[in-house]
Parts: structure tokens; C-alpha cells; sequence
């Protein structure tokens, strides 16, 4: 019969026979390892291999745990650094790391679950400050989706907008990946409204006419104040020269 080779390197002969660990062997190799499992169960046992297809389906199945590293062991076949990858790209390097022992791997790669991983939204305030909103990430999070979480942009808001990612391993370069807000609000364009990574900034720029405004407003308030206080002394000073001449009209009735 047909026997497929696992993704653990092993035939399976069925629930009678067990299984043989094959992987890395020649043909040779293999029918003597089979052989002489089989001798342990039968009596004399004759065993043909040949190899009937090079290309298969492997699987190499189970939850991988993100190193400290940014690397997920996958036991027997090495690690593979995934960290600051979606899951696109996380998918392709585990599958051209595969590649050095299967013939055509296919791999699916999905997010099981996430410990303490954030980004963060800071919407530059205009000279009022800036705000930073945390956000848990699953991993599923895009651009549009962090800004939903602050109930969009605001009045402070351009529509300038960019992500700053830190580069993986502390290298010490990071990312900057610009934002076209207009592109995915209104033509639903997915070209710039990237998947967001643990540890993610993603930046609101501010209306710089708004910034100069909040800007000159600081630098004349404390001249507006001088100028009010002069007016309230010239104004004082009006009233009681005012009140004066009355005073002395009223006498001289």
C-alpha cells in the first residue's frame, strides 16, 4: 500500500505495526529500518520500498510560542524569527524555512493568542498637549481599527498620519510607514491601512494652522493681560475724574 511520511519524519503503518521514523534515510536506509521494525511483530518479514510521490502536503501542526526573541521553535526543523511580521509575512519565512526539509510546504499561520502585547495612539494635540490612548493587540488590528478606538480624528487632527515601528531586536532603526487616511476612508484603499504589531505608534499629526494659532494665542495672552490691566487703570482713572467734576458741580449749586 501507499504510506505517507508524516510531517515528524515517520511512516505509519497502521494501528497494528506502529510507526518507523524514516526521515533522512535513502531508500535503503528505509526499507531496513521498516524491515527490521516489522521483525520485532512478524516472522521473516519482506519489505519493498519505492519512493511513489516527492511532493505532499506536510504538516507541521501545534501552538508556537513567540520568543523573548522574537523566534518560534519549531522543535526538530529550527527557529524562524517572526517578530515585527504580520501574519502574511510570518507565514512566508516559516515557509521558506520549511522549504529546507519538505518539498513544497504549505503553511497556514493564524494568531492563537497574545500576553500583554499593546500599541499605542498618540494624537499630537496642537501646543495643548499630546494624548496617548494604550490598545491591547490580538494581532488582527489595522490602521482604521486603531482609529475607531479613539472615535476618530479629531478637530486638532491633520490627515496626516504614520506609524513608527520599532525595528526588531532593538537594532536601533525603526520603521516609518506613512498613512493616506483619505485612501482608506474614502476609496476603502487596504495599500496603506497596514496590520499593526505589538509595540506599534501610530501617529495623528496636528492642523498646523491650528498648532500656529494655539501658538500665537500663548505669546500675545500675556500682552492682552498688560494691555486690559492698562485699560482698567486708564478707564478707573476716566470714572473718577468723571465723578470728580460732578462732585464739584453739585457743590456749587
Amino acid at each position: 500500500g501507499f504510506y505517507l511520511v508524516e510531517g515528524e519524519g515517520t511512516v505509519n503503518l497502521g494501528p497494528a505495526y506502529g510507526t518507523v521514523r524514516v526521515v533522512g534515510m535513502t531508500i535503503e536506509e528505509a526499507t531496513a529500518a521498516i524491515r527490521e521494525h516489522l521483525s520485532k511483530i512478524l516472522r521473516a518479514p519482506e519489505v519493498s520500498v519505492q519512493l511513489a510521490r516527492t511532493a505532499g502536503t506536510q504538516a507541521v501542526s501545534g501552538i508556537y510560542l513567540v520568543a523573548p526573541d522574537g523566534t518560534i521553535n519549531l522543535r526538530q526543523y529550527g527557529t524562524v524569527h517572526v517578530a515585527g511580521k504580520t501574519l502574511w509575512e510570518a507565514r512566508l519565512a516559516i515557509q521558506e524555512h520549511l522549504s529546507q526539509f519538505f518539498d513544497s510546504p504549505e503553511v497556514s499561520v493564524d494568531m492563537a493568542g497574545y500576553n500583554s502585547k499593546v500599541y499605542y495612539i498618540i494624537t499630537e494635540g496642537a501646543g495643548l498637549g499630546d494624548n496617548v490612548v494604550r490598545v491591547p493587540i490580538t494581532g488582527n488590528e489595522t490602521v482604521l481599527d486603531a482609529i475607531s478606538q479613539i472615535g476618530g480624528l479629531s478637530q486638532l487632527s491633520s490627515k496626516e498620519i504614520w506609524i513608527a515601528r520599532p525595528a526588531p531586536g532593538n537594532f536601533g532603526c525603526e520603521q516609518h510607514l506613512p498613512v493616506d487616511w483619505v485612501a482608506i476612508s474614502r476609496g476603502a484603499s487596504t495599500a496603506t491601512n497596514y496590520q499593526l504589531m505589538p509595540g506599534d505608534r501610530v501617529f495623528i499629526a496636528d492642523d498646523k494652522l491650528i498648532a500656529v494659532n494655539t501658538t500665537m494665542s500663548k505669546l500675545l495672552a500675556p500682552v492682552e493681560r498688560l494691555l486690559g490691566i492698562s485699560s482698567l487703570g486708564i478707564n478707573t482713572v476716566r470714572a473718577s475724574q468723571v465723578m470728580g467734576r460732578d462732585y464739584n458741580r453739585f457743590r456749587s449749586f
